[in-house]
């Protein structure tokens, strides 16, 4: 008896194939809410599909906060190239926290949250999770989208001097003494792979 993946590759239609077997984890949402997701984003997540359709994206992040400060980080490059990436840090079911490379498509760039597609490889063998405070998360998520300290201080309703006190910590931590080495510390990202600001 043949079996579906052989009728599939007899009958060319692969879609459907690809989007299941997917090495990497698809996730189709429309206005922040999942709608779909492939076995691989479930898996990375520790949910199975049916657990995270029709729920609220916030839910794999490590706080509220933290989803409301990412949430509509690429909305800008989305809209202008209808491509984004970058890497964050994400939660799964046990609350253990991971390094995400996150890629999306809008189906409507006009409103590119609308509905898009979105693609998540898990960083962990290549960037293993350093234990950071929410601040300290954020901070850094804030230098690797190139912001400036005062930048950041702007973002995060906070003095300039905090924020470079943040980053003084976070230097220290990571036994580097500037940006770039606190990203190859973190899993080997170079200045190319930095996440930056459309029209900076």
């Amino acid at each position: 008896m043949k079996t579906r993946i052989d009728e599939i590759f007899e009958s060319g239609d692969f879609a459907g194939l690809a989007y299941e077997f997917a090495p990497v984890g698809l996730v189709i949402t429309e206005n922040r809410v999942i709608r779909d997701c492939n076995r691989a984003f479930a898996e990375m997540f520790e949910y199975t599909e049916d657990e995270l359709r029709n729920q609220v994206f916030a839910m794999l992040y490590p706080s509220d906060e933290e989803f409301v400060n990412i949430r509509d980080r690429g909305v800008k490059q989305l809209r202008e190239t209808n491509s984004y990436w970058d890497e964050r840090i994400m939660a799964k079911k046990s609350g253990t926290l991971f390094w995400c490379r996150v890629r999306g498509h809008s189906f409507t760039p006009a409103e590119p949250l609308m509905r898009a597609v979105w693609s998540f490889a898990d960083l962990s063998e290549t960037r293993p999770y350093v234990p950071l405070t929410r601040r300290e998360r954020e901070i850094i998520s804030y230098l690797s989208d190139g912001l400036t300290s005062k930048e950041i201080a702007n973002q995060l309703e906070l003095s300039h001097r905090t924020v470079e006190v943040y980053r003084a910590k976070l230097l220290k931590k990571f036994g580097v003494s500037n940006s770039s080495g606190l990203f190859q510390s973190l899993g080997g990202i170079g200045s190319d792979h930095v996440v930056s600001r459309s029209g900076d």
